[in-house]
């Protein structure tokens, strides 16, 4: 401390507290004028410490300091230093996916609804500011003190360079600049330009006069998107237009964007001899994706924008057969679906099939509305909006809606949600405990799935015993008296004009095979149906889409049967490999080529999944980059212990939460920072795994998102909510659907002291639903979709947390560092006691979590863990033995390093100085 004070100016030093500040943006709130306005940072690293700070000439004493920024005094407090807030993820208002920046003014000119894709932007901190001014933009309030923005020298090395801030070459010229020169402080605000130029050259002196003086150049960070800084600005480099608010600024801002992804791409050579010879022979029944030399630019006479997604030779094959039935075989991160919205914009734009002719079919709402979204980009939103995305369910429930009057259902029936249909339950059945109404809903699903398949299978028992999903051991005996259990449930499901998930399928089912000109009408409308994460259908879904194809429509399917992980909600992966014998002309086309993870995390886990019993050998996936990495292990004494290995890890690859985090030799001072926390996944087998887990990140200040623990609709404000809205008075005024759920927010909030996670469901609620749409039907719509999500749809990437999530909740998700713990004999692969285990479908979800790892994948497992109420003792996972030695490393849990005592005078000093 006494160094840093020698550094500076006598007296005259940077105050690091808690909060962050910006004057020119609070100078436009006069309400504040009477305030000093401070500038503080939430730096977790000494690298960060002045990332803002406050610039006091005073004693060096808490009265001193208290007192000079109590009264503003500009000879005692002398202002304060700035990063640039345009750097910040969420200063303008946007959409990252949809390419759109905008300021406030703009924003509210368009009623904040995007142009793209229809749904309202992610505004910024800029806009609250723009809703709160009363001031013009650039008048400094009366009483304004300066203020210094400055850039972190590493960044303008980098910039100068040609490299990374954190980069090697930077980090070596940064420690030779400040030995040579002092403190970065010193360098980026007093030492003379003449100074620096004959220590760092020329280029570095002009880059650092420019930031004094304010000349840079800004592009705005929005929806997630942090914004950039430049001081350099040689001929031939790319133009960065400058931060002034304006439509078309912003409008060049994103067209020069796409130009420099589309220059960042690899080039690519034109195609060889063989290469233009596949192009022009017909599809082949199978194809293997050949390493990534072979990636080549799809073109098409009418569809130059698939160009642009660089299709390699696999997907664009995928793409373009159209002539026959589809399965393709996509492994992890091969791009399944862009293939898939690829090969649906190929039928429109360039085989002229109309929009209203394509079905597809997704197991998520968030991959329903992300295949939406690439649709709208692709092909426009009016063309987009024509083609129907939905999942089974909704699918099910569109249909019902429609005809299902026909079956006595009225169109204004209510979709329970898995709380609502346990307290029907048990008012249907009293003597059921809770405990033992979940277990029953489970078996009366199982139990009307079965019933249904022996229907089909027309009463012949031998034929139902032989059917694929007779095996699973999803599906086990009970002891429940289920026909009778299940018909009050359902009685007591009509009574209430409700129906559930398995209705939502079955009864559609019901409305096809008993009205054939139903079922003809929707053969007829759906010729181009387009499956999802087909290995994990169930018997239902698989029969309602052999109906909807008999008519002769073209089906394409997508999935991998190695990624088949819900068999205990009845799904059957061998629908997926029994394809070819259900439409015998099918083609098939693999995906091989990965475009996620590192080759070492790739071979790793193909390892295990050949190591299944009675399977051909897994084609190799060749991964996009390689890196010299090992998968880490770390074995624990403890579950405590391996929850605080967990937070310990993520601290050293942040560079350090706190202060003590490196004083207390938690971590070591490593550099820059390169990872946030929103780069970290923990996954878990079972959900009692969390709770050491959330002490851990609890007791030291890191920033979670759990995800796949409650149902959303789970949680009381949600079910409050939906409860009015289903009640809401639609003649009142034609509101449009955002508006409805606008007003019952502000009922709930103002009856109610909810807390701010309450708040914020609320809020998402009003975010997710259409400021367009009015009426009846409108709403009905809507609340069937919240209804229909799962917790994992509301998993938000942009947030920077640690995810938190089971393996299942997983799938479909990919992050740069993935910790998998509890990797133990009983947890993963899970194995209860007294029942019977799927041990193969858990090989494939650890197969699934260990492909979610983009850079580093680290697994634990701990010798002792509470579980149950119980302290148990397990064994490493059978599955780690799968994977060769030369691929992993044991990790030790490092010692504390202990600190020098320094000599007690010292100590003395330093605490009469603080």
């Amino acid at each position: 401390v006494e160094e840093c004070f020698e550094d500076l100016t006598p007296h005259i030093f940077a105050l690091e507290t808690g909060l962050s500040s910006d004057p020119p943006m609070n100078w436009r709130v006069s309400a504040l004028d009477r305030y000093t306005l401070v500038s503080n940072s939430d730096a977790h690293s000494p690298q960060k410490l002045a990332r803002e700070a406050n610039i006091l000439d005073t004693e060096p004493s808490y009265d001193a300091i208290f007192n000079a920024i109590r009264t503003g005094d500009p000879q005692r407090f002398l202002g304060t230093i700035e990063f640039f807030p345009e750097e910040g993820k969420y200063h303008y208002d946007g959409h990252r996916k949809c390419g759109i920046v905008w300021d406030p003014k703009t924003t509210i000119a368009h009623h904040g609804i995007c142009p793209v894709c229809g749904k309202p932007v992610t505004v910024g901190v800029m806009h609250r500011v723009e809703e709160l001014a009363d001031r013009p933009e650039g008048v400094p309030k009366p009483n304004a003190l300066p203020y210094y923005s400055l850039i972190p020298l590493p960044e303008v090395l980098g910039e100068l360079l040609g490299v990374g801030a954190t980069s090697k070459r930077v980090q070596k010229e940064y420690e030779r600049l400040l030995a040579r020169l002092g403190s970065e402080i010193a360098i980026l605000m007093d030492i003379p330009l003449e100074e620096i130029a004959a220590v760092g050259g020329e280029r570095l002196a002009e880059g650092i006069g420019r930031m004094r003086r304010g000349e840079v150049t800004v592009i705005p960070g929005y929806d997630g998107e942090y914004g950039i800084i430049r001081v350099f600005e040689d001929k031939g480099q790319r133009s960065i237009t400058p931060l002034a608010g304006t439509l078309f600024e912003m409008e060049n801002y994103k067209l020069q964007k796409e130009k420099d992804i589309e220059a960042s791409r690899p080039q690519v050579a034109e195609p060889t001899a063989p290469e233009a010879a596949y192009k022009a022979q017909a599809p082949a029944e199978t194809h293997e994706t050949p390493p990534p030399s072979s990636l080549f630019n799809f073109q098409s006479s009418n569809l130059q924008f698939l160009s642009d997604l660089h299709l390699n030779a696999a997907q664009a094959e995928a793409v373009r057969t159209v002539d026959r039935p589809l399965l393709i075989v996509a492994g992890p991160g091969t791009g399944k679906t862009l293939t898939l919205t690829a090969r649906i914009a190929y039928l429109i734009a360039e085989q002229g099939v109309a929009p209203e002719h394509v079905l597809a079919i997704t197991f998520t709402n968030k991959a329903a509305q992300e295949m939406a979204e690439r649709l709208a980009h692709l092909l426009g939103e009016d063309v987009a909006r024509r083609v129907t995305v939905k999942t089974f369910h909704a699918f099910g429930a569109m249909v019902l809606r429609t005809y299902g009057e026909r079956l006595g259902i009225s169109p204004d029936f209510v979709i329970l949600t898995e709380e609502e249909r346990r307290e029907l339950l048990r008012r249907a059945v009293p003597e059921l405990s809770a405990r033992r109404a979940d277990a029953a809903l489970d078996a009366i699903s199982r139990h009307r799935v079965e019933s249904y398949r022996l229907k089909v299978a027309g009463g012949d028992a031998a034929a139902l015993e032989g059917s694929p999903e007779s095996s699973s051991p999803a599906h086990r005996s009970s002891t429940f008296d289920l026909p009778s259990l299940t018909t009050a449930y359902i009685r007591a499901l009509r009574e209430a004009n409700a129906l559930d998930y398995d209705d939502l399928i079955l009864l559609t089912l019901q409305l096809l095979e008993e009205h054939p000109d139903v079922l003809a009408a929707l053969q007829s409308r759906y010729r181009w149906i387009s499956v999802d994460e087909y290995q994990d259908v169930n018997y239902a879904q698989y029969r309602l889409l052999r109906l909807l194809t008999a008519g002769g429509a073209n089906i394409a399917a997508i999935g991998d049967p190695d990624q088949a992980i819900y068999g205990f909600r009845g799904a059957d992966r061998t629908f997926f490999l029994r394809f070819q014998e259900d439409y015998p002309d099918a083609a098939v086309v693999r995906l091989t080529q990965n475009y996620r993870s590192a080759q070492a995390i790739l071979d790793a886990a193909t390892q295990v999944i050949n190591k299944a019993p009675n399977r051909k050998e897994a084609a190799r996936l060749f991964a996009q980059f390689v890196n010299d990495v090992k998968l880490e292990i770390y074995p624990a004494p403890t579950d405590r212990a391996e929850a605080e290995y967990v937070v310990h890890q993520i601290e050293r690859m942040v560079g350090g939460t706190s202060y003590f985090s490196i004083d207390s030799g938690r971590v070591e001072d490593e550099g820059p920072v390169v990872r946030g926390f929103g780069d970290f996944a923990v996954l878990y087998r079972l959900r009692s795994l969390v709770v050491p887990l959330l002490e851990a990140f609890d007791r030291m200040g890191i920033p979670y998102q759990t995800v796949g623990t409650t149902p959303w609709t789970a949680h009381p404000v949600v079910r409050r909510a939906l409860e009015r809205l289903r009640e809401y008075d639609l003649t009142w005024e034609g509101l449009a659907v955002r508006d409805i759920v606008a007003q019952v927010r502000e009922e709930l909030v103002a009856a109610r002291d909810l807390d701010d996670a309450a708040r914020a469901r609320l809020n998402t609620l009003v975010e997710a639903a259409p400021a367009d749409r009015k009426g009846p039907e409108a709403l009905r719509e809507f609340l069937d979709e919240v209804v229909l999500r799962s917790e994992t749809d509301f998993y938000d990437p942009r947030a920077d947390r640690v995810a938190l999530m089971t393996l299942h909740a997983a799938k479909g998700l990919e992050f740069p560092v993935v910790f998998i713990v509890g990797v133990e004999e009983g947890i993963l692969p899970y194995l209860p006691e007294g029942k019977e285990a799927d041990v193969e479908e858990e090989r494939r979800l650890f197969y699934v979590g260990m492909t979610r790892a983009r850079e580093k994948l680290i697994l634990t497992h701990a010798r002792r863990r509470h579980l149950y109420g119980r302290t148990v003792e397990h064994m490493p996972s059978r599955f780690l033995d799968d994977i060769e030695a030369a691929l992993k490393e044991i990790r030790r849990m490092e010692g504390k390093r202990k600190k020098r005592r320094q000599p007690e005078a010292e100590q003395l000093s330093l605490l009469d100085l603080l």
